[in-house]
């Protein structure tokens, strides 16, 4: 009876697949941090930018200093569009680099994408004589009853159905959720000191800012006070 019982008896449960199951969970995470670190390694593609990159001349454009400090004065609205400002920061940006490079590390150039909404600020840098890429992602909104945009630091959700982290910026061709800036906030506060006067300017100065595929369009606050000779844009 005992041999019979045993024989109808189901076996015992094997825990073979659930363990190898967990032992894959960790594989499975250390293989997509890798493919992450690749991604990050890699320098994103610049190629649909307008305005001049790096080793190529930029030609003669406004001082856009000079521009927005006119349009404030004279109550004019300005476009300043993906080329000129990608131009402008090719021009400058070595009179302007001072501190902005570091021992292992050298700063090539800095170009901006305008995107509906929202534009990247781009860092092209050489480390350890290999390119590298990192950016932020900026968006500007403006509130009812206040002078002037408020400025975020993200470029939206990941997903339409992923409210939360937006996305803050991209290491090499891997975009990052907002939190990450933290380990290149030091970078781009250099970068904003050496053009504090323009960022002021633009973003204090002007009293409503929109990004958009077509270029950042600045209006001062008494935009039509003017006289009616003049053009109210430029």
């Amino acid at each position: 009876m005992a041999d019979e019982h045993s024989k109808d008896s189901p076996p015992p449960p094997r825990r073979g697949c659930l363990i190898r199951l967990a032992a894959m969970v960790p594989m499975l995470g250390v293989a997509g941090l890798g493919v992450a670190m690749v991604f990050s390694a890699l320098p994103q593609d610049l190629s649909d930018l307008d305005g001049a990159g790096p080793g190529l001349a930029a030609p003669q454009g406004r001082d856009l200093a000079v521009v927005l400090r006119n349009a404030i004065d004279r109550g004019f609205s300005v476009t300043l569009t993906e080329e000129e400002i990608n131009g402008w920061l090719a021009r400058t940006l070595r009179a302007k680099q001072g501190g902005l490079l570091e021992e292992f590390t050298s700063l090539e150039s800095v170009r901006v994408r305008l995107e509906e909404g929202h534009a990247e600020v781009i860092m092209e840098r050489t480390i350890f004589g290999y390119p590298h890429t990192v950016s932020m992602f900026l968006r500007l909104e403006q509130l009812e009853g206040h002078l002037g945009p408020s400025l975020y630091f993200d470029g939206g959700r990941f997903h339409e159905m992923l409210p939360f982290p937006p996305r803050g910026g991209r290491f090499g061709q891997l975009t990052v959720p907002q939190g990450f800036l933290i380990l290149v906030r030091s970078s781009f506060a250099k970068l904003a000191e050496a053009y504090a006067e323009e960022l002021e300017l633009g973003f204090e100065g002007m009293s409503r800012v929109r990004i958009s595929e077509d270029g950042i369009i600045m209006s001062p606050p008494n935009i039509g006070g003017g006289s009616q000779l003049l053009p109210d844009s430029f």
